[in-house]
């Protein structure tokens, strides 16, 4: 099924795993990817792993989801560094599966390479890729999208134009990147609104529940930490168990106003922890319930 068509019956409640390092069994993602299963989430996304390292990996895992699950898989792909025929071959890969569905991305830049390096690719943007999917045929796209701002544009208004040009590329749905504060969210969709970008967005939330990660991750994404949640991290940075429990119920906030203030979808980024995201939709059952009966 076409991720694009689950959003008829909004909101599509989805979660995001990564592959393993290259060379690491795959045992511990199939473990994952079982206890998950049991959630029925809408769809499960596979990322490519940090920096395209474990791209190989991505299809199988990918496959595995659709096939032994019967859940819908979203297949992130990248084009940094990366030929029209390596794209080709992968989407091949993916039909062969019956995955419809992709995640185009431009990706990261492979780490200790210089940001002004240039990129061996066919492939400049994300909407460079997205066309050529889209011209490819018979795939379902999802693009991402950042309501702070994505970190090489050069102010807000730039990211928006090319977000805009990128869902004019061919994108069907959108998902975000992480953030932490709500209000950040609705003003983008109000931006997004106001340039007539009328294409579904999945709101993307991690349950943080270790001080370092966070912190590492939003500098690299952009993300901000709100005084409210710096205040959780410094306050149970010593104590795991009582900071877990802290960033499990942030999270749970954070989505419980947004399924309240009618987001088309929540994507969770699980981290591979399935026990974190079985608590959280433990929480939300009965909304979840609800707003599925009213669809």
């Amino acid at each position: 099924m076409r991720i694009i068509d689950l959003y008829k019956k909004k909101p599509v409640i989805s979660l995001e795993i990564f592959p393993p390092k290259p060379g690491t069994p795959l045992d511990g993602v199939f473990a994952t990817i079982d206890a998950l299963s049991v959630l029925r989430p809408d769809f499960i996304s596979v990322t490519y792993g940090a920096a395209g390292g474990s791209k190989a990996y991505t299809v199988q895992i990918a496959d595995t989801i659709k096939n032994k699950y019967g859940i819908e898989a979203l297949a992130h792909l990248t084009c940094i560094n990366s030929s029209r025929e390596e794209v080709g071959e992968v989407l091949g890969q993916l039909q062969k599966a019956k995955v419809e569905n992709v995640l185009a991305l431009r990706g990261d830049r492979p780490e200790k390479e210089s940001p002004d390096a240039p990129l061996l690719s066919d492939f400049t943007y994300a909407a460079d890729l997205i066309a050529y999917i889209k011209a490819t045929g018979g795939f379902c796209i999802g693009a991402a999208c950042y309501p702070e701002v994505h970190t090489e544009a050069e102010n807000a208004l730039t990211d928006l134009l090319n977000l805009r040009r990128k869902v004019k590329a061919g994108v069907d749905f959108l998902i975000t990147q992480l953030f932490l504060d709500n209000n950040l969210f609705y003003a983008f969709r109000e931006k997004l609104a106001l340039m007539e970008v009328k294409t579904p967005v999945s709101a993307g939330i991690m349950p943080v529940i270790n001080k370092k990660q966070i912190e590492r991750i939003t500098s690299l994404c952009g993300a901000s930490i709100p005084p409210k949640f710096r205040r959780i991290l410094d306050k149970y940075e010593d104590n795991p168990e009582a900071l877990k429990e802290a960033g499990i119920a942030y999270a749970t906030e954070q989505i419980i106003d947004l399924l309240s203030s009618g987001v088309d979808g929540i994507h969770l980024y699980t981290m591979n922890r399935p026990e974190v995201a079985k608590k959280i939709f433990s929480q939300i059952a009965g909304i979840r319930k609800h707003l599925k009966a009213e669809a």
